[in-house]
């Protein structure tokens, strides 16, 4: 990957919508080279997927909480059991599994406090394999990117 490619990359983190004319003009490549390169780095797997990325506010799910998860056990049945699990709530958009005290960590995005609390007592409880949940409430985002630092 050249220093071409990774300016494609930053600017694409940025606006992933950009049509590719306006993206070759914004690299100084005619549009053709530029949709090839793009192209090559979809099939090399560098770009992964395209999506919009939405205002959680705006669509009533204002509450990002952090929940640390400690298992019963860390043998692979339990592990295996609470990863199942989890793919199927779409309230949980992050799922780390962790080195050092916690097991997990979860990223969890509800509408309220009250949200939150209906799905830890209704689904998050419920798995059978967790001994502990421990919530975090941030107080203010200081800051939130899913763009990734590619060096220049």
């Amino acid at each position: 990957m050249d220093q071409l490619d990774k300016r494609i990359l930053q600017i694409l983190q940025h606006n992933g919508k950009l049509q590719n004319n306006e993206l070759a003009q914004l690299v100084s490549l005619s549009p053709s080279p530029c949709l090839r390169r793009v192209k090559q780095l979809e099939d090399d797997g560098v770009i992964e997927k395209y999506v919009a990325l939405l205002n959680p506010q705006k669509i009533n799910l204002g509450l990002t909480v952090f929940a640390r998860i400690w298992l019963k056990e860390q043998d692979e049945k339990t592990v295996n059991a609470f990863v199942d699990a989890i793919q199927d709530m779409d309230e949980v958009v992050e799922c780390q599994l962790m080195a050092g005290d916690c097991d997990f960590f979860l990223r969890i995005v509800v509408a309220d406090l009250d949200a939150y609390r209906k799905f830890q007592i209704h689904r998050l409880n419920r798995i059978t394999s967790i001994q502990n949940v421990k919530t975090e409430i941030p107080l203010q985002t200081i800051k939130h990117t899913t763009a990734l630092p590619i060096e220049k």
